[in-house]
């Protein structure tokens, strides 16, 4: 078990609040339980394509949407924004206000997700890239989201300290960011769709601009808290801390061009593109030299942070790499760009999420995680699933890139010899779904123990906050 979790500090903070943001942790769960067999299913498919192929609802197009969507919208949405919401309460030293709009928000965020997985499973989904859901749940969720985030943005403005830290930075732009995002995305490929080739170069922006300027943000508010916490140190290169955040805003959503690389687009968008993704190394390096601490600690927090922090700086490298149109002609359009993406995803924003979850959830409680085992359970899963998840996606692009440049070889022939690497990405997603079940069956009893006792217990080994708690970053 967590170390973290036999010395937790439970503040008023925590039990008048804590609701809102075990709704949002809870739905997140969920849905990552449901993306993870919906996931399952597109990586069967992909070597066994007669597998489900009777269910027009699960064809590998759809089943794969469903699987992007409910992830990243289902799964690191709730969970980012529960641990944003709890994070922003702490450091306001205040409950957080309008709980009852986050409550409501949340109902109809899922809401909104359910009905639009629904829409994707019979054919109305749109052709964009993470803009799957059909256009006419998207305004639903624009308005839900700005529901959830009012306490988020209370907390900020009402906080009883003048400085800010990183962790504000980090989740007040995700809360603010998001929505316009989604706005413009909307207004320029669904209300009032812009043509021809501006069209992937939006979705192109939108694709990056979700990952840089919200699940990025949001993860990293999380880490950026927990770190300091447990260590009980300060972060060494602070100084640099504040550009490196403004570097990922301004430079990091430039960066989405390198996916057009030998498209009809101008030649100067993947140019940039190139350029962005070694300029926003500058960010990845120094929320590594500042989180380093997490690559030292102990506990079971530190452990699943310091591997997302890793996973997220081989991200930004292979992204760096894989942008000179050299390096794209053998990955471009294979199964290395998808172990990319899950790199970053599940290695990178998906571990840190899960480290601050396992040290925020003992604060909101009051209690130990239910099972140990099962927490060790899940960490060994989930390593192991994401080195085997995106080490044979990586290994599959490059035969298949390799191949493709061969004229001579058959699509056939690809595909028989990407087949048991593909099988072994069936494994990885197994192995996943089974470490996600368990943490979901853990939080569920965890949170069911408070719920029939009550009120949080303050005593046996629950420590009081220091004095200094609503100032620590």
């Amino acid at each position: 078990m967590s170390s973290t979790s036999t010395h937790a500090e439970v503040t008023a903070v925590d039990t008048a609040g804590r609701w809102p943001v075990l709704l949002l942790l809870a739905s997140g769960l969920g849905w990552l339980v449901i993306s993870g067999i919906c996931a399952l299913i597109a990586s069967i498919q992909l070597h066994s394509p007669t597998f489900m192929s009777a269910c027009e609802w699960f064809t590998h197009g759809r089943v794969s949407a469903l699987a992007e969507t409910s992830f990243v919208y289902g799964w690191a949405a709730n969970a980012g924004l529960g641990i944003a919401l709890w994070v922003l309460g702490r450091l306001g030293g205040s409950t957080l206000r309008a709980q009852n709009w986050s409550m409501i928000g949340t109902l109809f965020w899922n809401l909104g997700i359910t009905l639009g997985l629904g829409g994707i499973a019979t054919g109305d989904a749109t052709s964009f890239a993470l803009l799957e859901l059909p256009r006419y749940v998207q305004p639903l969720l624009v308005v839900a989201y700005i529901a959830i985030g009012i306490s988020g943005i209370l907390a900020w403005s009402g906080r009883r300290t003048e400085g800010t830290y990183a962790s504000h930075w980090y989740a007040v732009a995700a809360l603010f960011l998001f929505p316009w995002l989604l706005i413009a995305a909307q207004t320029m490929l669904l209300w009032s769709p812009v043509r021809g080739v501006l069209q992937p170069i939006i979705d192109g922006w939108y694709v990056q601009s979700v990952f840089s300027l919200w699940l990025a943000p949001l993860a990293l508010a999380g880490a950026y808290y927990v770190v300091p916490k447990i260590t009980g140190q300060a972060l060494p290169s602070y100084e640099f801390a504040p550009l490196a955040f403004w570097t990922l805003l301004f430079v990091g959503t430039m960066t989405g061009g390198r996916h057009l690389i030998g498209g009809p687009v101008p030649a100067w968008i993947p140019t940039l593109a190139n350029a962005a993704c070694w300029m926003v190394l500058f960010h990845y390096i120094v929320v590594t030299l500042n989180l380093r601490g997490a690559l030292t600690g102990g506990g079971t927090s530190l452990a699943f942070i310091s591997f997302g922090l890793l996973a997220y700086l081989a991200g930004a490298v292979l992204d760096a790499v894989t942008s000179f149109r050299g390096v794209a002609l053998v990955t471009q359009f294979t199964y290395f760009t998808t172990a990319q993406q899950q790199l970053a995803l599940y290695g990178g924003i998906s571990m840190l999420l899960f480290g601050s979850i396992y040290f925020a959830l003992p604060r909101l409680t009051g209690r130990p995680w239910n099972s140990g085992s099962f927490v060790r359970s899940h960490k060994v899963l989930a390593m192991v699933g994401i080195f085997l998840l995106v080490g044979s996606l990586a290994v599959a692009g490059l035969i298949q890139g390799t191949e493709l440049s061969n004229a001579t070889t058959t699509f056939g022939e690809i595909a028989g010899r990407t087949r048991p690497w593909l099988l072994a990405v069936s494994v990885a997603q197994v192995l996943l779904l089974i470490g996600n079940i368990l943490m979901l069956v853990n939080f569920l009893r965890s949170v069911c123990v408070l719920c029939c006792s009550g009120a949080a217990s303050e005593a046996g080994s629950f420590r009081q906050p220091t004095t200094m708690e609503v100032h620590a970053s």
